[in-house]
């Protein structure tokens, strides 16, 4: 997609729109979902709706991945005791969607793996699913950090469960 497409989809997606697809009944159900999934794996789960990117970052170019690091730093994804933090991370206007793992997880999953959970969550948001779509994403990191880092050690609960739109 060029510059000047990217910019009027940011433009003129709302934030209303995301409160409408993402209504509190599918919030409420994101956040069951991860608390429900972090009680199978010893990770840390996070998911964050953005609406669109500033005119700003939109004129320097700022990807979906580059704001979601932004996000995952802001939000202290990466303070977590066992370095097992994860950022889903949705862009509504680019309906992209990107996973970040802190460094006790990325040195286990690979990047492949978690691509993969994006485009399955992605396929559900073009389709118009997203309580379906925001379950996957949930389900999958689920899946791969169960798969690595099993249920046990302290079972605190070191980062919120409850999804931001931002």
């Amino acid at each position: 997609m060029n510059k000047i497409q990217r910019l009027f989809r940011h433009l003129f997606s709302s934030a209303a729109r995301t409160r409408i697809l993402f209504s509190p009944a599918v919030l409420a159900q994101i956040e069951t979902a991860i608390g429900s999934a972090e009680a199978q794996h010893s990770g840390e789960i996070r998911f964050v709706v953005e609406t669109a990117l500033p005119l700003a970052a939109l004129w320097h170019g700022v990807t979906a991945r580059a704001r979601a690091l932004q996000v995952f730093a802001h939000l202290h994804v990466w303070d977590t005791h066992a370095n097992n933090g994860v950022l889903i991370y949705v862009l509504r206007a680019d309906r992209a969607v990107e996973i970040l793992a802190d460094r006790g997880i990325s040195a286990r999953v690979s990047e492949a793996e978690w691509q993969a959970v994006c485009r399955e969550v992605e396929q559900q948001y073009r389709v118009g699913r997203y309580a379906e779509g925001s379950s996957v994403a949930v389900a999958g990191v689920a899946r791969l950090l169960g798969l690595h880092f099993p249920a046990g050690g302290s079972g605190s609960n070191e980062l919120p469960n409850q999804p931001v739109l931002l």
